[in-house]
C-alpha cells in the first residue's frame, strides 16, 4: 500500500469506529481479516494512524474547525507528527486510493489555527466531564499533564535479575536502540517515533528465555517502593497476567512463599507460563473456584500484601488511547467501591508490622490519596509509610525522582509529563506491630 493509501484506510477506519461505537483494536483486526492483501507493515501503520487520531481526537478537530474522521486526520498529522500542508498536499492527491485533495479550507486551517483558545479538555484531548478531577491534581498544568498522557509511549522492560543482569541485555538487544530507563535499575527502554512499527521483541531471544519482560517503567517501580524481600510471606491479590507478580519474585530472589490470586480467573490465565518462562519456582497461584475464598488460609501472617486496584486507567492513556473516550463517570463509582472493597479483603492477611502496598494506573485524586485517608480512617492500626522513605530504593536517584514526581502525603504520583513513565500511584501502608 502506498502511504496516501494508508491515510485512505485509516479515514475509513476512524468513521467505522464512531459510527458503530467499536472499540479500535476490534476495528483494527477486522479491518485486517478482510484486507489481507495489507502487509504487516501496512496494518502497523495504519494501526499507528488509527491510535494517533485517537490520541488527538478533540484537538485534532478543533484545529481544522470540523467533526469529521478526515479533519481529524489531518489534524492529527499537524498536531502530533509535525507536518504542514506542503507537506501533505503529495499524499492528498485524490489518485487512485489516495484521499481529495486539501480543500482552501483545510490549507487554511493548518495554516492559521491554533489551540491557544482551546478549552483545557479540548487541548489537553479528555472527556468534558474529566476537567474538574484533573483541575484537582494538576491545576493549570493539566493540559501539559494531558497531553503529555495523548503522546505515544516508549517500550519498555524489565530486566529479569532471577536470569540476568541488566548490562548484559542491554548489549544483546543494542540493535533495537534500547538502553537504561532513568529511574528503573532494571529497566530498559526502547523509544518509538510516531510512525514505528513495535520491534518484536517477543522473538528475541532474551525474552524466550525469560531474562526481560515488557513493563512499562512507572510499573516497575511500583514494584520496587514495595519493597518486598528474600523470604518473606508477599500476597499479589489482584495478580491479573502476572506483570508485577514477576517483578515481585526477581525482588524476593525466588525464597520465601509468594502467592498470587485474582477475582477474575480469566485474568490469570497467562500467569503461569510466564512464571515458568521466568524461572520463578516461589509462586502459588490460586485460582478462585465459585464462591470459596482461595486465600481462606491466611489469617494475620502475610508480610506484604501488593494491590494493584482495579481503576479507571486513566495513567495509561498513552497506550489505550480510545478508552479514554469510551469512559463514563459511572465507572469512576464502581471503581472506588472496588477499591475499597479489596482494600478491605487486605486487612486480615496483614500481620502485625506487615505492609500493603497500594498501586492504580490512575492520576485520580478519588481513586489514589483519598482512597488511603478513608482506609487508614477506617482501620488506625495502618499508618502510612513516608512516600520519601518508599523512594530510597532508588538509591542515588531518589532525590531526582522526589523532585520529578508528586509527593501527594500518602504516596507518590507518576505521570508522563513529569517521570516519562504512565501514570501510576503508589502508597505503602504500615500495620502496627
Amino acid at each position: 500500500m502506498t502511504p496516501a493509501a494508508r491515510l485512505s484506510a485509516a479515514i475509513e477506519l476512524i468513521e467505522t469506529i464512531e459510527t458503530q461505537r467499536m472499540p479500535a483494536a476490534k476495528a483494527l483486526k477486522e479491518w485486517g481479516t478482510a484486507h489481507r492483501f495489507a502487509g504487516s507493515g501496512d496494518r502497523a501503520a495504519i494501526a499507528g494512524l488509527v491510535w494517533d487520531v485517537l490520541r488527538r481526537y478533540s484537538s485534532s478537530a478543533f484545529l481544522m474547525d470540523a467533526d469529521t474522521p478526515r479533519a481529524r486526520l489531518i489534524g492529527m498529522l499537524h498536531l502530533e507528527r509535525g507536518i504542514d500542508a506542503s507537506a501533505m498536499a503529495p499524499l492528498f492527491d485524490g489518485s487512485r486510493f489516495a484521499p481529495a485533495r486539501l480543500t482552501e479550507a483545510e490549507t487554511a486551517a493548518l495554516a492559521s489555527r491554533s489551540l491557544a483558545n482551546a478549552p483545557a479538555p479540548v487541548a489537553g484531548d479528555y472527556p468534558d466531564w474529566l476537567d474538574p478531577h484533573l483541575a484537582r491534581v494538576f491545576g493549570e498544568d493539566r493540559v501539559a499533564e494531558a497531553t503529555a498522557m495523548a503522546s505515544r509511549a516508549p517500550l519498555d522492560l524489565r530486566v529479569n535479575t532471577l536470569k540476568a543482569n541488566r548490562d548484559k541485555v542491554l548489549r544483546s538487544l543494542s540493535h533495537l536502540g534500547a538502553r537504561p530507563t532513568p529511574w528503573s535499575p532494571v529497566g530498559l527502554r526502547i523509544e518509538l517515533a510516531a510512525d514505528a512499527r513495535n520491534p518484536g521483541v517477543q522473538s528475541e531471544e532474551d525474552f524466550i528465555k525469560g531474562a526481560v519482560e515488557v513493563q512499562d517503567e512507572g510499573s516497575q517501580l511500583a514494584a520496587l517502593f514495595s519493597a518486598a524481600r528474600p523470604g518473606e510471606q508477599v500476597i499479589d491479590l489482584c495478580a491479573g497476567a502476572g506483570g508485577k507478580t514477576l517483578a515481585l519474585a526477581a525482588l524476593m530472589q525466588g525464597k520465601g512463599r509468594l502467592i498470587a490470586t485474582d477475582r477474575d480467573k480469566r485474568q490469570l490465565a497467562p500467569i503461569h507460563e510466564r512464571l515458568s518462562r521466568a524461572g520463578v519456582h516461589n509462586a502459588d497461584v490460586r485460582t478462585p473456584k465459585g464462591e470459596a475464598d482461595p486465600l481462606a488460609d491466611i489469617r494475620s501472617s502475610a508480610d506484604l500484601v501488593v494491590i494493584d486496584a482495579p481503576c479507571t486507567g486513566t495513567g495509561t492513556w498513552r497506550r489505550n488511547p480510545d478508552a479514554k473516550w469510551r469512559m463514563r463517570p459511572g465507572a469512576l463509582e464502581i471503581r472506588l467501591k472496588d477499591q475499597a472493597e479489596v482494600l478491605q479483603r487486605a486487612v486480615a492477611l496483614v500481620k502485625p508490622g506487615g505492609r500493603i502496598a497500594y498501586i492504580t494506573c490512575s492520576v485520580l485524586a478519588e481513586e489514589n490519596g483519598e482512597q488511603v485517608r478513608a482506609f487508614v480512617a477506617r482501620h488506625p492500626e495502618f499508618s502510612i509509610v513516608p512516600p520519601e522513605q518508599t523512594a530510597g530504593v532508588l538509591g542515588d536517584k531518589a532525590e531526582a525522582f522526589a523532585k520529578a514526581a508528586i509527593e501527594t502525603g500518602e504516596g507518590w504520583l507518576m505521570t508522563p509529563r513529569r517521570t516519562g513513565t504512565d501514570g501510576f500511584f503508589v502508597s505503602v501502608m504500615k500495620k502496627a506491630a
